[in-house]
């Protein structure tokens, strides 16, 4: 495949990842672009996660850090100009959901940079000496593909651990005591000729190794028109810019129902109305699904919150397209308990 890039200057969360999105709809046959930026003082939660539960939402606003909902699921990731993320879109073809058909040319374009401990790890990290500097997530759309992460260089760690706070459960899963010793940067780690690299100058030399080149003038790049901007423009004040995108208007929930799988977290939250029928329901989650969590939620909504009408709307869910493989048995167990 023909692989070309594309990048920019902005560090506005809201713009960026309405920039992803319009280039993941304009991906062409046989075409892979690679698309780098960088966030400013942002958190970016999966497209099922609930911000109260995953971020310090109050500190975060005292400290001016910003809240986006990408599109992908996954967990919540930190950015400041001391690291970068990093996409690769092409139309979608192949095994869903491998990360390592992506993360591979990142992984050996570290490595030639002296990271050479760097390796995918579990279903989407990128980890050196068993700490993670790198997440990632997909998503698919009309045909078309994105695999995304962010590369922790030389970002404030004590602001990862400001922002987020993980379930207890999560950490404990790992044999881990806190947010700050799960993550690192990796500037400590690339070779000597690179220490003196700033975020922005490591992330042009990555650049060059992936696309085996020794100038930016080698790399093939396309750039966007003013049409293409207008449009993403219009991409982020309908969803990234909106409040009720990135926050969400959630009921008053009165049954909660959470369990971890080995492929995610699963969050049942649902209030059953007089009579016994499901009348909110909202599921979030760091599970990998690729289709939109809203039809199964729709599906399960105004339904008896009994076993067998629960399983009979499971019998019409495709769990591997929104759930990443969970199984429906174990779905249906885990909310009608």
């Amino acid at each position: 495949m023909k692989l070309r890039y594309t990048e920019t200057d902005c560090t506005n969360p809201f713009i960026n990842l309405a920039t992803e999105e319009y280039m993941t709809f304009r991906a062409t046959e046989g075409e892979v672009t690679m698309y780098l930026w960088q966030n400013a003082n942002t958190v970016v939660i999966g497209k099922n996660q609930n911000p109260w539960r995953e971020c310090r939402v109050e500190s975060m606003k005292a400290g001016g850090c910003k809240l986006a909902r990408r599109i992908s699921g996954g967990g919540a990731v930190y950015h400041d100009l001391g690291n970068f993320s990093y996409c690769f879109i092409q139309e979608e073809h192949g095994p869903a959901r491998d990360f390592s058909v992506f993360t591979r040319p990142v992984i050996e374009a570290l490595h030639q940079m002296g990271v050479a401990g760097a390796r995918l790890e579990g279903r989407n990290d990128l980890l050196i000496d068993g700490k993670k500097f790198s997440g990632n997530a997909m998503y698919i759309r009309n045909g078309r593909m994105t695999a995304h992460g962010t590369i922790l260089y030389d970002a404030d760690l004590d602001a990862v651990t400001a922002a987020l706070k993980p379930r207890a459960d999560k950490i404990e899963s790992k044999g881990i005591k806190s947010v700050r010793s799960r993550v690192t940067n990796i500037r400590p780690y690339v070779a000597d000729a690179y220490q003196h690299l700033n975020t922005r100058e490591f992330r042009d030399h990555l650049l060059l190794r992936i696309f085996g080149v020794n100038s930016r003038a080698d790399v093939p790049e396309y750039t966007l028109s003013a049409d293409d901007w207008a449009q993403v423009a219009a991409i982020r004040a309908e969803r990234f810019a909106n409040w009720d995108w990135n926050y969400g208007r959630s009921p008053a929930f009165t049954s909660e129902r959470y369990h971890k799988y080995p492929q995610g977290a699963v969050d049942f939250r649902f209030n059953v109305e007089q009579g016994g029928n499901i009348k909110e329901i909202k599921i979030y989650g760091d599970f990998f699904g690729v289709g939109d969590i809203a039809d199964v939620e729709k599906r399960l909504t105004g339904i008896p919150y009994r076993r067998n009408a629960i399983t009979a709307a499971f019998a019409d869910i495709d769990t591997a397209l929104y759930f990443g493989g969970i199984a429906a048995k174990d779905l249906i167990d885990q909310l009608v308990g």
